[in-house]
């Protein structure tokens, strides 16, 4: 799950971890109030939206007056606000964060995630704060400075010196370093994040070490355990189908092509995918139904694929290990007898009854295009689109 930057900033408030002063407004004269509680003669409107970029895309300005703060809060509250992580549909601004100005001396970067080849969490750090650590990677990988965490003791003080060491802070600058790395790990670990990314890490010149920007993502299956993290959950921010997907605990995520995939399993949807792209098509979405597929969730699944206009043909793919094949075909048979598919279906089963799934679907009277193989399924699906 993502949240918004002004909601990072607050969680990590909660843990002591250094941040500029600032509020969230949902309107005009929300924002210049936010201003004037804030104080000062300089402050930064930042749009709020679940993207990277937001800078070079216009979302964010520095304002020098009050006047100046209502100009720039008018022009960029209600943009469709167009960066390199929205894709160019953009995203429509609907909420501001207002921010104290900061006297920086240096921009660094910070970030922790999980390192899945080593089932560790990962620190890393460099002095190319402000840029996509993408590209700090690709061109400059030796500006990367990472150090792993061994899970069972947590962050120790001696790798948060290196990792200040290794930014070259010193005197005041390294000891607040220290303290940041420290309780920002903290945070990272007691919400059960996924990423926790400050870019920028800045220090200024009086030697305050803060986090000018904060995105933190969470883990979806942890966050049972923090319900007051879930309420920071933006509906707006995400994709309406995988919002009413979610409602029957089906994994989908929106793609761009044109071929719906039902499949069960992640690492078999993963497959499908690739093969249909081999063929020649492009996938629709990632959909799994999960091991205990049934009509229900068969049907649900059709309806959700079905709401994506540019869905040309289905491809279903169910491996019959925990959930027999003739059920799912049984499942499959039902549900479309019930919604109106109008686009051509191909359906692939293996595994448990699978030869009983054949018949089935292949006596029910509907319209199906049987497979034997997931060759021959992605062949079948992808010649309908010709």
């Amino acid at each position: 799950m993502k949240i918004h930057e002004y909601q990072a900033k607050e969680i990590l408030r909660k843990y002591n971890v250094p941040v500029p002063e600032g509020k969230v407004a949902f309107t005009v004269d929300e924002a210049v109030e936010a201003a004037k509680e804030i104080g000062g003669n300089i402050w930064v409107v930042k749009a709020q939206i679940h993207a990277g970029g937001r800078g070079k895309g216009g979302g964010v300005k520095i304002a020098k007056s009050l006047d100046e703060v209502k100009q720039l809060a008018s022009e960029i509250l209600g943009m469709q606000l167009v960066t390199h992580q929205t894709g160019p549909e953009g995203k429509k601004v609907q909420r501001l964060l207002i921010e104290q100005g900061i006297n920086i001396e240096h921009e660094l970067y910070l970030g922790i995630t999980l390192d899945r080849a080593s089932s560790k969490n990962v620190i890393m750090v460099s002095t190319e704060g402000g840029m996509e650590i993408e590209k700090v990677a690709e061109e400059t990988p030796e500006k990367i400075i990472k150090e792993p965490v061994d899970p069972s003791v947590g962050l120790q003080a001696y790798q948060a010196r290196k990792l200040a060491f290794g930014l070259g802070l010193e005197g005041t600058q390294f000891k607040n370093a220290v303290k940041f790395l420290l309780t920002l790990y903290r945070a990272y670990d007691a919400t059960d994040s996924s990423l926790a990314e400050i870019n920028p890490l800045v220090v200024t010149k009086e030697g305050d070490v803060m986090a000018l920007d904060a995105k933190i993502n969470f883990d979806d299956n942890a966050l049972y355990r923090h319900k007051d993290i879930v309420e920071y959950r933006d509906l707006d921010e995400e994709e309406p189908l995988e919002i009413e997907a979610s409602k029957f605990n089906l994994n989908y995520i929106k793609l761009d092509g044109n071929v719906g995939c039902m499949v069960n399993g992640a690492g078999l949807a993963m497959a499908t995918m690739d093969i249909i792209k081999l063929a020649g098509g492009e996938p629709a979405n990632f959909l799994d139904v999960g091991g205990g597929a049934n009509k229900e969730t068969v049907a649900n699944g059709f309806k959700i694929i079905l709401s994506d206009p540019n869905v040309k043909a289905i491809l279903i793919n169910i491996f019959g290990g925990i959930v027999r094949c003739d059920r799912v075909a049984q499942g499959v048979i039902d549900a479309v007898k019930e919604i109106d598919v109008t686009v051509p279906i191909v359906v692939r089963l293996e595994g448990t009854n699978a030869e009983e799934a054949g018949v089935l679907l292949n006596e029910s009277g509907l319209n199906f295009e049987v497979a034997n193989s997931l060759k021959e399924a992605a062949e079948k699906v992808t010649s309908v689109l010709k």
